[in-house]
Formats: C-alpha cells, sequence, structure tokens
C-alpha cells in the first residue's frame, strides 16, 4: 500500500483452495490486526475467494488520549458530532484503493471483489466503495458508521457503486458505537444507494463484537454476491 509500506506488514491472507476468481478485502477496527480476522474468515471461506486482511499503520490517536496503535486514520469520539480526521480518512482510502487495483492486476476483476470492514475499518470501507470508481460487489459492514457522511451525496456523486449491495451488522448492546448510529447509517446509505440494495441487520444482546450467527450471516452474503464463475 502506498504511503506507508515501510512500516506496515503484508496483510494476513486466506488463499483460495483452487484458483482465485473473487476476493474479499476485510479491515479490521482501532487497535486489532489483520490476523483475527483472517481467522474467522478462514472458518467460513468459499474454495474460490482469496480473503485478504490488511494492517493498519500505528499512530497516535485522539480518542485513546494519543497513544500509539493500529488505527486507519484518527479518531476524536465516537459520537455523530465528533470532530473527523479528514485527511487521514481519504488517505487512507486511497490506500485500500490501491489495495483493490492490486488484485484486480492479480487477474480479479473489481466487480468480484468485495469491501468489508468491523469498527473504523467498516466506516472505511463504506467510504471507501462510496468515492471509488472501481465497481465493487457490494460492502460488509459491521458495528460501524459512514464518516465525512456530511460530504455525501456530493462526494458519491459519480459513484460507479450506486447500485452495490451493502450488509450492514451492528449489535442492539453495542456501548462504543451506539446502535443508533448503525440505524442512522444504514437510512443515509439508503439515500445514496439503491435503498433495497441495503441490508441493515442488529442482533440482540451483542456488544462491540461480532458473534457466529453474524458470521454464518457474513458466509451468506459472500455466497451469494461472490458465487463461482460456472466453469469452475
Amino acid at each position: 500500500m502506498c504511503g506507508n509500506n515501510m512500516s506496515v506488514p503484508l496483510p494476513a491472507i486466506v488463499p483460495a483452495a483452487r484458483k482465485a476468481t473473487a476476493a474479499v478485502i476485510f479491515l479490521h477496527g482501532l487497535g486489532d490486526t489483520g490476523h483475527g480476522w483472517a481467522e474467522g474468515f478462514a472458518g467460513i471461506r468459499s474454495p474460490h475467494v482469496k480473503y485478504i486482511c490488511p494492517h493498519a499503520p500505528t499512530m497516535p490517536v485522539t480518542l485513546n488520549m494519543r497513544m500509539s496503535m493500529p488505527s486507519w486514520f484518527d479518531i476524536s469520539g465516537l459520537s455523530p458530532d465528533a470532530n473527523e480526521d479528514e485527511a487521514g480518512i481519504k488517505r487512507a482510502s486511497e490506500n485500500i484503493k490501491a489495495l483493490i487495483d492490486q488484485e484486480v492486476k492479480n487477474g480479479i476483476p473489481s466487480h468480484r471483489i468485495l469491501l468489508g470492514g468491523f469498527s473504523q475499518g467498516g466506516a472505511l470501507s463504506l467510504y471507501t466503495a462510496l468515492t471509488t470508481q472501481q465497481k465493487l460487489a457490494g460492502v460488509i459492514a459491521l458495528s460501524c458508521w459512514l464518516p465525512l457522511r456530511n460530504s455525501f451525496p456530493q462526494a458519491s456523486a459519480s459513484s460507479v457503486n450506486k447500485d452495490m449491495h451493502v450488509f450492514q451488522c451492528h449489535g442492539d448492546a453495542d456501548p462504543l458505537v451506539p446502535f443508533m448510529f448503525g440505524r442512522q447509517t444504514a437510512e443515509k446509505l439508503k439515500s445514496l444507494i439503491a435503498p433495497a440494495n441495503v441490508t441493515f441487520k442488529s442482533y440482540r444482546g451483542l456488544p462491540h463484537s461480532a458473534c457466529p450467527e453474524e458470521m454464518v450471516d457474513i458466509k451468506r452474503f459472500i455466497e451469494k454476491r461472490l458465487p463461482p464463475i460456472a466453469d469452475e
């Protein structure tokens, strides 16, 4: 990835069991790495899909008293009116677009690539999908929000992904990214892309994390959006 390639290790990858004809690029949350999510995808993998879980660069994070940790961009707060790191969000988004371009060069067309993420990673995946010129298969957005939401719809005016499918999941007991913030994000998305293609699913009692039921739902979404090609 451009910008931080000296300090960021190579992504955690779950290779396809046979020739990769589709890919999932999934971005972890604040303070995490891609390894745990790679393990999660290994448990629900489809044989023709490659799963790529990049690691965020390490940077000081305002929300956590400027402590350095893996973070896609700086976060000041997790409320709808918190200041946002516009330059950092846009820089991180360009790095993810470069990662998508790399997979296209590897032979996987962008419309066979799903972008996704958890929390901060989910936020970045939504922003990237709405602002890229790469046509994507869709987005998996877990326990997250749409960053720089007031820049839309102008930011996505020429988006090639107006008809993409978004699968958004949120625990109704999330103490970090409030459930209502997730719901409001879903409503905002319905004003930017085909509303029928936005699915918002809540999980009773789930805090700021994933659960087995959610992983099964993600597996179904991936199978639907990235089916095997006929001659596989």
